[in-house]
């Protein structure tokens, strides 16, 4: 059912401090029709979700100054984004580190290294089309 949604060009954010991640992980997204939006780290994210307004984000768990726990967090705690699906990327994948992901309001844990398919699945399941759209 979620095939017929139109998710073409909606913009995807991801939040990653490993370069590697990121360009991965756009190219995977450019080439399935997405606009991507990098950011390496936390602040850099929050700085760019007000000028882009990401339909969905993909945000790593560990990185500098501002991890993914505090900044999913913040994303939340933003009347203007509580609604954007936030999608934890880690290697920790752990009971424990689930369940803080939860508590800060993340709507799904993806495992690195991810799949082309499993972004594109989480986008699926998650992203909605841009508001106002007529197509």
């Amino acid at each position: 059912m979620t095939e017929a949604v139109d998710l073409n060009g909606i913009k995807v954010m991801v939040v990653d401090d490993s370069n590697t991640i990121r360009r991965s992980a756009e190219i995977f997204l450019t080439q399935a029709g997405y606009q991507v939006i990098l950011a390496e780290d936390g602040f850099d994210a929050l700085a760019k979700m007000i000028d882009h307004r990401p339909a969905i984000v993909f945000c790593d768990v560990l990185m500098p100054r501002l991890d993914g726990y505090q900044t999913c967090a913040l994303i939340k705690r933003n009347p203007l984004f509580h609604a954007t699906p936030v999608i934890m990327l880690t290697s920790k994948d752990g009971l424990l580190d689930r369940a803080r992901g939860h508590m800060v309001g993340a709507d799904q844990y993806l495992t690195k290294p991810f799949t082309r398919e499993s972004l594109l699945q989480a986008l699926a399941t998650f992203a909605k089309p841009p508001s106002g759209s007529l197509n």
